[in-house]
């Protein structure tokens, strides 16, 4: 590259460093600032227009302006003509980016199921999920790149690294504006199911928070050693935890209520023992007791 005028006299044989340096300095600024001015606040109103909240795009914005940091310092290596060093640095980062990679494994594996939550969004703050077969469940309180926070129904604090979340199902049962609630009654064999099925449907419809549409239904579906198990499927609106525990409380006693009245019986297992005891030697018996 040409010396800049006036710069020979000044720097002599260095005149070319630096203005190769002048160069990637002004260059650099400049893309920066382009960057800053135009492609941050475009991202922005992109996250914007997808509805993310802030939790979500925090982050997110952060992760672009690292990457505009490094679109700069790449573009302005190459308008300086520095393309030697910048093979030479690219080399050293990709090696130290491996060795680093091996090292932060698991670090680099929330990182990316971080971002994948952020996208796909399975669920957002507030939500009640549930993970791990149902072994652990929770309000999510906090969402970033590593790890998600859980508060427990029991106020116990879980920080869950995000790639425990990604690798298995995870239930959000407040996802959708309507949540269908499921409940096993048992009957004794003797008891009228025609007439049990009637009183589940009735209290359903009789509670204010169960909705009408769909409609609450009851299908048998077990026979088992000591009781008919009859279940009974009914939807709620805009469900939350809270409202799931309370509204599912409310109808499971009204119908025990009503099963009571009408003699109906909840029967629980029971189990008859029979055998005897054989003594091989009555009389060493005889002298226990007599001691």
């Amino acid at each position: 590259m040409e010396p800049l005028p006036g710069l020979s006299g000044i720097f002599g044989d260095n005149a070319g460093l630096v203005t190769q340096a002048i160069y990637f300095v002004v260059s650099f600024v400049a893309l920066y600032l382009l960057g800053r001015i135009v492609v941050i606040p475009m991202v922005k109103r992109l996250l914007d227009r997808r509805g993310y909240e802030d939790s979500v795009k925090k982050p997110l914005t952060k992760i672009t302006q690292l990457v505009v940091l490094f679109v700069a310092v790449a573009l302005a290596f190459g308008f300086a003509e520095l393309g030697n060093f910048l093979t030479a640095f690219a080399t050293i980062g990709a090696a130290a980016t491996l060795a680093v990679g091996f090292a932060l494994q698991d670090l680099i594996a929330n990182f990316v199921a971080g971002v994948f939550i952020f996208t796909d969004k399975p669920f957002k703050i507030g939500d009640w999920i549930e993970w791990d077969d149902g072994s652990y469940s929770g309000i999510v309180e906090d969402i970033d790149l590593r790890v998600t926070r859980v508060r427990t129904f029991d106020n116990e604090l879980l920080t869950v690294p995000n790639s425990v979340l990604t690798d298995g199902v995870i239930k959000n049962p407040v996802a959708n504006d309507k949540l269908r609630i499921q409940f096993l009654f048992g009957i004794g064999y003797d008891d009228n199911i025609h007439r049990a099925t009637e009183i589940i449907i009735e209290e359903a419809e009789n509670h204010s928070d169960i909705l009408d549409t769909p409609e609450p239904s009851v299908r048998l579906t077990e026979l088992g050693d000591s009781s008919v198990g009859l279940k009974s499927r009914f939807w709620i609106s805009d469900p939350k935890r809270s409202d799931f525990v309370k509204t599912r409380g409310e109808y499971v006693t009204a119908v025990k209520q009503r099963f009571d009245e009408e003699g109906i019986d909840i029967p629980y297992p029971y189990r008859n023992l029979a055998g005897g005891i054989e003594i091989s030697n009555p009389s060493e018996l005889a002298v226990l007791s007599e001691d």
